[in-house]
């Protein structure tokens, strides 16, 4: 699929493409295995504008659009869901969250930073007992003279461990979303810990992090928007990135068609090439449709952002159906490798496992098709 993209969004597309093929895929799998991305990255995303698309320039923003920041967050997905899941937190969740729910001080204080690739943000929403189930967390940020002391943990955290800002979220009244609000914590807060979770599936090489927090004391002008209003800022937040997942999906399946392309034009079996073969030229034509839906339904919402109009139903649908693409691309494309798919030597096997998380974080797909079905009905379901 090529949609006439604007001039501008053209060169952000390339320039990401050209960092993505310099800057990370040569190292990708070293970081798979190392479980560990090089952190030097960040301040690489921070001098190209990537980590502040969509920012105001007054507050060390590079402007643009939506759909730029989906062109960009594709291309790190294709090269390294890893490096790109860095971007849609600390930008998609938290800075963006900054810029819209934060007060003169608190822009001024973190959004020229985290724009450089100065600092680094993480999401402490999800806690060990409460993932979909977010409005029931347990965290409590207690009154305290002129502050808030925050007792609790969080779990599976993006960024965690690198993250010079936690934007946490904490019971700050009474049971369900009402009573949550939100808060920029400093990392380096007295009674904060951080241990880093080992062993995943896939995003191996993210800093994925357990937060603990043992009466961790913020003063009230570290609360992001006004109490009780934690949800709104937690949801309002998800929307858009779960329009960055989805968009990080697209860059996995495009992954995908690219490697199987190129292997299957190679490898020859029965004295051809494996692409002369029917079933093998079926799983590529799978793919490639696979990678256009995912590609246009993720395009749709950057648009529907961008010109001011409702867009959360569409987000769900978009990181519904890419992130379960992601998945169908990966399995067809590790078909075609046959054995060769089964080792890292080949990318087949990285992709199948980074896209199988998509499915989980920023609602699970179960969740999603509940979202769309009580958009459809009027009748919610959970």
């Amino acid at each position: 699929m090529d949609l006439e993209l604007s001039e501008e969004q053209a060169a952000v597309k390339a320039l990401a493409r050209d960092f993505a093929d310099r800057e990370i895929v040569p190292h990708a799998a070293a970081w798979d295995r190392a479980e560990g991305v090089d952190r030097g990255i960040v301040k690489k995303l921070g001098s190209l504008g990537f980590l502040g698309l969509t920012i105001g320039e007054e507050y060390g923003g590079s402007g643009g659009d939506h759909l730029a920041y989906c062109l960009v967050t594709e291309e790190l997905g294709r090269g390294d869901s890893a490096v790109r899941g860095i971007v849609s937190v600390s930008l998609g969740l938290v800075a963006k969250s900054i810029a819209h729910w934060g007060s003169g001080a608190q822009k001024r204080a973190w959004l020229p930073r985290l724009t450089a690739g100065d600092a680094i943000g993480c999401f402490g929403l999800t806690e060990p007992g409460t993932g979909s189930d977010a409005a029931n967390l347990t965290t409590r940020a207690v009154r305290d003279g002129d502050g808030y002391v925050i007792t609790g943990s969080k779990m599976f955290i993006t960024n965690g461990t690198w993250a010079d800002v936690v934007l946490l979220f904490a019971r700050t009244g009474g049971e369900g979303h009402r009573g949550v609000s939100a808060f920029l914590v400093p990392a380096d807060a007295p009674g904060l810990t951080r241990r880093e979770v080992h062993g995943k599936l896939g995003l191996r090489g993210q800093a994925t992090a357990e937060l603990v927090l043992d009466a961790v004391r913020v003063p009230a002008d570290a609360m992001l928007g006004p109490e009780g209003k934690g949800f709104s800022v937690a949801m309002s937040a998800l929307a858009k990135g779960r329009m960055s997942v989805a968009a990080g999906c697209v860059g996995i399946a495009q992954a995908c068609l690219e490697a199987a392309t190129g292997y299957a034009g190679q490898r020859e079996q029965f004295g051809v090439p494996i692409a002369r073969h029917q079933l093998v030229q079926e799983m590529i034509a799978d793919i490639a449709v696979d990678v256009d839906a995912a590609r246009l339904l993720t395009w749709r919402v950057a648009d529907l952002i961008d010109r001011g109009r409702p867009f959360a139903t569409e987000s769900s649908v978009a990181k519904l159906y890419a992130s379960e693409a992601a998945v169908r691309c990966a399995n067809n494309a590790l078909q075609v490798f046959g054995g060769y798919g089964y080792i890292d030597e080949y990318p087949a096997g990285k992709l199948l496992r980074d896209a199988r998380v998509m499915t989980l974080y920023e609602g699970t797909s179960q969740i999603h098709k509940l979202l769309i079905g009580r958009a459809l009905t009027g009748i919610s379901a959970f």
